[in-house]
C-alpha cells in the first residue's frame, strides 16, 4: 500500500517538475508567487481589505495550474478551459491593476500597502501577459470555415 502511494506522489512531483518548465506553467507558477507576495504585503498593510483580491487570484490561479497540470482540462469536458483561463486572467489583470493604481496613489504613510500595490501592477502586467497569450492560442486555434457561395434557392 505504501508502495502505490509513494508511486503516484513521485508521478505527480514528476508531472509538477514537468509542467513547471512549460511557459503556461511558468506563467502561473509566477501568478500564484506574486499573488502571495501581495497577499503577504496586504496583511501587513493598515488596510487589510485589498488582499481578498490577492486570495481569489491566487486560489484560482492555483486551481488552474491543477487542472492544467493533472491534464483533467481534457477528461472533463464541461468547461471551456481556455475561455475561462482567458476570463480569468483578464479580470485579473485588471482588478489588480485597478486596486494597485489606488492603493499606491492613496496610500502615503503605510509601506506595505505601497509595496502590494507595486506589486500588484507587476501582478497586472503578468495577468494581461497571460491573457494575452491565451488570446493568442485561442485565435490560433480557431476554425475558419468558409460559408457556402451556392446561388441556388
Amino acid at each position: 500500500m505504501a508502495d502505490t502511494e509513494a508511486s503516484v506522489a513521485a508521478g505527480c512531483l514528476e508531472k509538477l517538475k514537468g509542467y513547471v518548465k512549460t511557459r503556461k506553467g511558468t506563467i502561473l507558477a509566477a501568478e500564484i508567487l506574486i499573488s502571495f507576495i501581495i497577499l503577504i504585503c496586504y496583511a501587513a498593510s493598515l488596510y487589510g481589505g485589498y488582499s481578498a483580491v490577492a486570495i481569489c487570484e491566487m486560489v484560482f490561479a492555483i486551481i488552474f495550474f491543477v487542472v492544467f497540470m493533472m491534464e483533467m482540462d481534457k477528461s472533463i469536458q464541461v468547461v471551456n478551459w481556455v475561455w475561462s483561463d482567458l476570463i480569468r486572467a483578464a479580470i485579473g489583470a485588471a482588478l489588480y491593476l485597478i486596486t494597485s493604481l489606488i492603493c499606491v496613489i492613496g496610500g502615503s504613510g503605510d509601506g506595505a500597502r505601497i509595496a502590494g500595490g507595486v506589486f500588484g501592477l507587476l501582478a497586472g502586467i503578468l495577468f494581461a501577459y497571460d491573457a494575452y497569450t491565451i488570446f493568442l492560442v485561442i485565435k490560433s486555434t480557431r476554425q475558419h470555415t468558409a460559408a457556402p457561395t451556392d446561388d441556388r434557392v
